[in-house]
């Protein structure tokens, strides 16, 4: 060739392509198994997706079935005989919550169960606190019902705004109106709180004789 540069860059080259093919022959069974193994992950991973949207309908069509029975007690074991993993299992529980008013002490028999269950989510607990605590009501000493919200009014759980309405309404209960609102004022510019958690607190506030926050007044 009369361009020896150019004649060294094809030897190069072809050194290279052989070089890549011996490579592939020797080692191209990895890339095989790779696209195998993403393949079947895939298909795994939408095999059990199938498996869980039709067991959360198989669930949901029997939560709904046994809510339309007529009488508390047919809710209620009706409920009981619901099969259920451990996340839907505490959403049964908070259901048999439903009917204090017939059977109080089932329910909050039923919140307890929940709140205890340490495998579930903080979700499924805080909410079965948060319920338990007012379905209790006045019938619970004020020093229980303080400590079960505190432990889940610290941040990052996912009800804190909620139980800390309820630690400052257990001020008004005890009668130490200036710590409930300046509790509620604190809670109503707290960035976590509603919109709806706002206004409830504002109504307090102001019935309580109380200065709303300039943000909020007007």
């Amino acid at each position: 060739m009369s361009n020896p540069d150019s004649f060294i860059e094809e030897v190069t080259e072809e050194v290279r392509r052989d070089r890549l093919f011996a490579l592939f022959r020797k080692y191209g069974w990895i890339g095989g198994v790779l696209v195998v193994g993403l393949v079947g992950g895939t298909a795994w991973s939408e095999w059990q997706n199938a498996r869980a949207e039709a067991r959360a309908e198989v669930f949901g069509d029997a939560l709904i079935d046994a809510l339309d029975l007529g009488t508390p007690d047919e809710r209620r074991a009706a409920l009981s005989a619901i099969q259920a993993d451990a996340g839907q299992a505490a959403l049964v529980q908070l259901t048999l919550a439903s009917d204090p008013a017939e059977d109080k002490a089932t329910a909050l028999a039923a919140l307890d169960a929940v709140a205890a269950d340490t495998s579930l989510l903080p979700a499924y607990r805080d909410l079965a606190v948060l319920r338990r605590v007012l379905l209790a009501g006045a019938e619970q000493p004020v020093a229980d019902r303080r400590s079960a919200l505190q432990a889940i009014a610290t941040p990052g759980r996912p009800y804190r705004p909620l139980a800390e309405e309820l630690l400052a309404y257990l001020l008004v209960e005890e009668g130490n109106t200036e710590a409930a609102i300046a509790a509620m004022v604190t809670l109503m510019q707290d960035q976590e709180a509603s919109d709806s958690l706002r206004a409830r607190l504002g109504q307090m506030v102001t019935a309580l004789g109380g200065d709303l926050p300039e943000s909020s007044a007007g």
